[in-house]
């Protein structure tokens, strides 16, 4: 009940304040030099407040929204995952001159070979009404003189977790370039001294790792990584809107 009281308390005092400020506005031609100058010095902290809380209202209420896992699965996926570089915001949005092995949270790292780095990296709100994620990441590459660039993404325990060869692991890129671009998927999987590597252009924004041809063994995964590796970038931009992966079991017949 208080709580409602207090509610309804600072309804009554904002609509009063409403009322407060039209009547300012439409009497600002007639106030005194020294009441206008005061006035004025107040109104500049109100609006930096309320410009301080649109700011953060039109951010959480903006679609889709912060930390969103939502996506389509295929049928029998017993495990999905969006990193949380496409999920939430990170501390430093935005990089540029990115050295290799620069990390972007928790799961995230670029690498290249470029000896004179002219990569920019720059988080961005989704805001479209089809996107799914509430991040994306841009990639802005100038002149590109090194032999690979490619963007690492962690994987967390969960997805290694009883993963065997009657899997499949399936990964879903959502990207724009700017110029056309050739992008491939790299799936990593580390079993002690034993690491398998398998490779696939991404086409139509889906690639599809059937673990049944790789050479797994019975062992548990150590450790596990995606590869994004994009040939030839000079010049370009390529934005990552959305990432998701995940895995489920190879249908028996």
């Amino acid at each position: 009940m208080a709580g409602r009281d207090n509610s309804r308390i600072d309804q009554f005092m904002d609509r009063a304040a409403l009322r407060r400020w039209t009547r300012r506005a439409i009497q600002a031609d007639q106030l005194s030099l020294e009441a206008l100058h005061d006035t004025r010095t107040i109104a500049r902290k109100v609006r930096h407040q309320l410009n301080a809380f649109l700011h953060t209202a039109d951010e959480r209420l903006a679609k889709p929204r912060i930390g969103s896992t939502s996506f389509p699965t295929p049928r029998g996926t017993d495990w999905s995952w969006r990193p949380g570089l496409w999920r939430a915001p990170m501390p430093l949005p935005g990089v540029a001159g990115v050295v290799s092995g620069a990390r972007f949270g928790e799961e995230v790292a670029l690498f290249h070979d470029c000896p004179l780095s002219e990569l920019t990296l720059r988080q961005r709100r989704n805001t479209r009404g089809t996107d799914l994620a509430a991040f994306g990441l841009q990639m802005d590459v100038l002149r590109f003189d090194g032999s690979y660039l490619s963007l690492a993404i962690d994987l967390p325990a969960a997805a290694r977790q009883g993963l065997t060869r009657e899997h499949i692991v399936q990964i879903d890129l959502l990207a724009e370039v700017e110029h056309p671009l050739d992008i491939f998927a790299r799936l990593n999987l580390h079993q002690g001294p034993n690491a398998e590597q398998l490779v696939q252009e991404v086409v139509g924004g889906v690639v599809e790792f059937d673990l049944s041809g790789s050479g797994m063994s019975d062992a548990p995964v150590e450790s596990a990584w995606i590869d994004l590796i994009f040939d030839r970038p000079t010049m370009n931009q390529v934005v990552l809107r959305d990432l998701t992966v995940s895995r489920r079991l190879r249908a028996q017949f």
